[in-house]
């Protein structure tokens, strides 16, 4: 399936995925009258330098970014400078939030063309950072739900120690995650060709795009042979995450409700809602605003009209933010919103990888 019938399809399930996290939601909530004024009361008291202090450390997150992707391309012999490498993230991820998975290869194509460097190659570091932040992300969510039962927060019995034994189960697939890493890092060659073997019974063109990006993912993995080069990559994306958890404090920081909330808390918070961003309708948003306020209500108390202000915040931190930044890296560099969106659905989904 191929094309605008791809994209119809994806566009349903993201929907359906939407209207059953919506549906959850009400079924908690209802018969609970939604009180504007105590929604309004929550905007008006924000504390706006906590607020800026959020948003200025999520934008440093992005900067991060382009430093681990600079370590990806030491490999390659190629330098480009931090300052083209955070202007091509930032018009990267404004691609991805305005146009949504389409836009994603936006990015690995302008540092490609940055770097000038063939654009499988980035493809192939995509998957990396991929993989290095899906592994922080199980991290992050199995420790939220192992923190729950001993957390004393209301939930059943049988919640509970559903979400605790869910912990663990997150926590080994992070495993997982790490152990597939350590394999095509050590034993790439190997690895591949056992896979490829073992999915030899797919059609010609399923085999041949799997066989595409099984060498992508080999060779992204590959550059983290150099001993250096992993522990700097490591060490970027937990610095990456501790910077996006200290965003999400100091937001909470600028209001009444949640000020009291400890780091632990934060965490908690932060690995449910890594989930949650999963599901998204691009530009709108979705799954984080509602599983932001499914936890905020459900698990630490606060009404339907203080957590759906603070998750309307939590959107504009998450996703929003990059948007005007990477609408002026954009024009910086010659770019306007109507080139960007032909690249990504005109010149690069036959490169597609997923």
């Amino acid at each position: 399936m191929r094309g605008p019938e791809r994209h119809w399809l994806r566009g349903l399930l993201v929907g359906v995925a939407v209207l059953l996290l919506l549906a959850i939601l009400w079924l908690r909530l209802r018969g609970a009258p939604f009180q504007w004024e105590r929604f309004f009361t929550t905007l008006h008291a924000i504390a706006w330098t906590w607020l800026a202090l959020a948003i200025l450390l999520m934008l440093l997150t992005y900067v991060g970014r382009a430093l681990r992707w600079e370590v990806m391309l030491r490999p390659l012999g190629t330098k480009v400078g931090i300052v083209r490498l955070t202007s091509d993230t930032a018009i990267g991820f404004m691609a991805a939030v305005l146009l949504g998975r389409v836009g994603e290869l936006v990015r690995p194509y302008l540092i490609s063309v940055s770097a000038g460097v063939p654009f499988s190659s980035q493809l192939a570091a995509w998957f990396l950072e991929r993989l290095l932040d899906l592994l922080a992300v199980l991290l992050i969510f199995g420790f939220a739900l192992t923190r729950i039962p001993s957390h004393h927060l209301p939930l059943g019995a049988g919640l509970r120690w559903a979400l605790g034994a869910g912990g663990y189960v997150v926590t080994l697939l992070g495993a997982l995650c790490l152990v597939i890493l350590v394999v095509f890092r050590n034993f790439s060659e190997v690895a591949e060709r056992r896979i490829l073997s073992a999915v030899s019974f797919l059609p010609d063109n399923y085999y041949k795009r799997s066989k595409s990006i099984l060498k992508a993912f080999s060779e992204g993995v590959r550059s983290t042979r150099n001993p250096a080069f992993l522990s700097l990559l490591l060490a970027y994306t937990v610095l990456e995450w501790l910077v996006i958890t200290a965003s999400y404090y100091t937001l909470f920081r600028a209001f009444s409700a949640t000020v009291s909330l400890k780091i632990t808390d934060v965490v908690v918070i932060l690995g449910f809602l890594s989930f949650g961003s999963v599901v998204q309708i691009p530009g709108i948003g979705g799954g984080l605003q509602v599983t932001a306020i499914v936890v905020l209500t459900e698990l630490y108390g606060l009404s339907l009209e203080a957590a759906s202000g603070i998750a309307m915040f939590l959107w504009v931190l998450t996703l929003l933010v990059i948007v005007p930044a990477g609408l002026l890296c954009a024009v910086h560099q010659g770019w306007n919103f109507s080139k960007i969106r032909q690249l990504a659905f005109e010149r690069l989904p036959q490169q597609e990888p997923l």
